[in-house]
């Protein structure tokens, strides 16, 4: 399974539940997610699209670290499996 095949079944999952999940850009600043996750009532979180068993490389994690030490939730989501209950625990706060 690829990368691709995974992000795009998370975005679409994500708006069937009401969300968007926009492609996350930030020029000058590497290491950044993937994704924006946002749902209504200002639900909102960072997600990380791996293709399966591979790991976010170093600047990445240190970005990560750096979003979850400011409060906001990074899931890093290498499986189609992992999608429900990221959106879940998104949803359930």
């Amino acid at each position: 399974m690829r990368e691709k095949y995974i992000e795009a079944k998370f975005v679409s999952e994500v708006k069937s539940c009401g969300g968007i999940a926009p492609k996350f850009v930030s020029p000058g600043f590497d290491g950044m997610p993937d994704r924006l996750v946002l749902f209504p009532d200002g639900r909102m979180a960072f997600a990380e699209i791996k293709a399966p068993g591979k790991k976010p490389r170093p600047l990445q994690v240190s970005r990560h670290e750096l979003l979850r030490r400011l409060g906001y939730r990074v899931y890093v989501i290498d499986s189609t499996e992992q999608i429900g209950g990221v959106i879940d625990e998104i949803l359930s706060t």
